[in-house]
């Protein structure tokens, strides 16, 4: 299995997840409720969802850019002082999804620049406090990238169904329903 396998359909549907769960959010609360959710937050010492959204949609995205071998453009820093920002402005749930939608138009169209990323491909990580981790591009895909990016999604499930988010099982794992053998839903469907 290579990078592009794993992670392209990784991003892509947990992204398109979370664009569901916010649009069922926004059809269960009132406008000026469903506005303020997104400086909702699990803790007080944790990110609102506003900032879960947009590290969800860094991590993928740098992801993309690091491993195909490119520096990071200035819209990840960006996004990135959005979600720190998170409080400065009053964002709205379209604004989350537009960054979501932008996050996977930008993952599908370097998905193709995975497809010959060596797995044993060096790959040094610095953290803006001067830690630096060496991995190997499959270290990185599977020890950083994947659980960074499935951290900030969960938080923001979790964050949604905290302020009563009409959400459950089925809204996370959706994109496993094409696989599910004919007449074995409960229900008989």
């Amino acid at each position: 299995m290579t990078l592009k396998d794993t992670l392209v359909p990784s991003f892509a549907q947990m992204l398109g997840a979370l664009s569901t769960w916010l649009a069922k959010a926004e059809q269960h609360f009132e406008p000026a409720q469903a506005a303020e959710i997104l400086q909702a937050r699990l803790a007080p010492d944790m990110f609102p969802l506003f900032t879960q959204v947009c590290f969800a949609c860094v991590q993928a995205q740098e992801a993309m850019a690091r491993l195909n071998g490119q520096d990071f453009p200035e819209a990840i820093a960006a996004l990135r002082g959005e979600g720190v920002d998170a409080g400065a402005k009053p964002w709205t749930i379209a604004d989350a999804q537009a960054r979501i939608a932008d996050t996977i138009a930008i993952v599908e169209a370097a998905a193709d620049g995975l497809a010959d990323v060596a797995d044993d491909m060096p790959i040094a990580h610095a953290l803006p406090m001067g830690m630096i981790f060496d991995f190997t591009a499959a270290q990185y895909a599977r020890d950083w990238a994947i659980p960074q990016f499935y951290f900030h999604v969960m938080t923001a499930y979790a964050i949604l169904r905290a302020q009563g988010a009409p959400l459950g099982k089925i809204d996370y794992v959706g994109h496993l329903l094409p696989y599910l053998r004919p007449g074995t839903m409960p229900g008989g469907r």
